[in-house]
């Protein structure tokens, strides 16, 4: 008998016995969200597998998605032990809710991001950081229509900053305006990210004429390191005078730039650049993929969620693009208006994205330092954007 009750037992912690159980189960509402109770947790983990197939096959952000993919996996467990892993009390519960509830992962990743960042092309052609500053506008153009669209403003401003092409900042504001979009906004950022060289080259030869593609930069001057130390110290300053709440992700940026730059903390540096932010990206991914849960992520507002980052991100390039077409009308030493698509904060990737259409048009062009200078405003521009929707909205 007591061989019985423990192969019942058994039994009933399979994840068979729990699929079944749920699909046998009474659930109140329409066709979809009937469907959805009961099929919810398969259809996620094959969600989560494909999401991991387009980190390791096809290289998508394969650091952050392959962990949040697995993430999603966990916390769609189909037995009370996924509560165990995913839940507050579970191991991946009480990580979040150190790293990513009070908001310290993406800082240090942002401190990482600042320590393997140049600022050099930025301060030898400071006029490149209105390109950045003109690809925020997809962040707020997307939290008007999300307005629009009937997500109340917190949520709107979550979504928004999908805009600025950068997961930690992403995770950063959602966590504190609407912690329950995580999962989705978390996905939708990096996913565009990744995408990155599929969204934006035909928003560029769009509004860009061939002539306008082939214009080529005169050389960057050499920036002095003396510059590029002072220069994270004004960042900050400026910031801790006009935008204090921008102050925790601009702080880490700079500290992380400044450790990089003064050549006395080169161990720190080192240690920012690869042990600690790989070790935080590990933990990021995995707690914000434990917000893959079924019956927060298939939803109709998940989708809408998804367009509207799309509809960010391709606003935010499009923006830049066309401050520089503007910005050519008053400069006599022309910029290729393709460095304006740059301005969005994935770095060094929408750089390389840039340099890589203006090649086409003429094979002697080489873009990817000019690019660099709007991609690296594009980081502050970012973490500003996000402290000015802090400053607004969070309370």
């Amino acid at each position: 008998m007591q061989l019985v009750d423990g192969l019942t037992e058994l039994w009933n912690s399979t994840g068979i016995y729990n699929f079944i159980k749920t699909a046998q189960s009474q659930v109140e509402g329409t066709c979809v969200e009937q469907f959805l109770a009961h099929f919810g947790q398969p259809i996620m983990i094959l969600v989560c597998c494909f999401l991991l197939w387009l980190g390791i096959k096809k290289k998508f952000e394969p650091l952050l998605l392959v962990p949040i993919a697995f993430g999603g996996l966990l916390s769609n467990i189909p037995m009370p032990l996924g509560e165990e892993i995913a839940g507050p009390h579970g191991f991946l519960g009480i990580i979040f809710s150190i790293g990513i509830d009070k908001g310290l992962f993406p800082l240090i990743i942002f401190m990482g991001v600042g320590a393997m960042t140049d600022f050099g092309p930025l301060i030898a052609n400071p006029k490149t950081l209105l390109l950045g500053g003109a690809a925020q506008f997809g962040i707020f153009g997307a939290l008007l229509l999300a307005i629009v669209l009937g997500f109340d403003l917190q949520a709107a401003g979550s979504i928004g900053i999908i805009g600025g092409a950068d997961g930690p900042t992403s995770i950063y504001v959602t966590t504190k305006l609407k912690q329950e979009l995580l999962g989705s906004i978390a996905v939708a950022a990096y996913s565009y990210m990744a995408l990155v060289p599929v969204i934006q080259p035909p928003i560029m030869r769009l509004l860009t004429t061939k002539e306008e593609r082939k214009i080529q930069m005169t050389q960057l001057r050499e920036v002095s390191k003396r510059e590029k130390i002072v220069f994270p110290l004004v960042v900050l300053i400026l910031c801790l005078i006009f935008l204090p709440s921008a102050c925790p992700l601009v702080g880490a940026l700079t500290f992380g730039n400044l450790c990089k730059e003064c050549g006395v903390t080169d161990r720190l540096s080192d240690t920012m650049q690869n042990a600690l932010i790989n070790i935080v990206t590990i933990f990021l991914g995995l707690t914000v993929g434990s917000k893959l849960q079924a019956d927060h992520f298939l939803t109709l507002e998940t989708l809408k969620i998804l367009l509207l980052g799309i509809i960010a991100f391709s606003l935010a390039t499009a923006a830049g693009v066309i401050m520089a077409k503007i910005m050519n009308l008053f400069l006599k030493e022309k910029i290729n208006p393709l460095i304006g698509s740059a301005g969005v904060s994935a770095v060094p990737m929408a750089a390389r994205v840039s340099n890589k259409v203006g090649l086409e048009e003429n094979p002697q062009n080489f873009l990817l330092m000019h690019a660099m200078g709007p991609n690296v405003a594009g980081v502050i521009g970012s973490a500003v954007a996000a402290g000015v929707l802090l400053a607004l909205i969070a309370h």
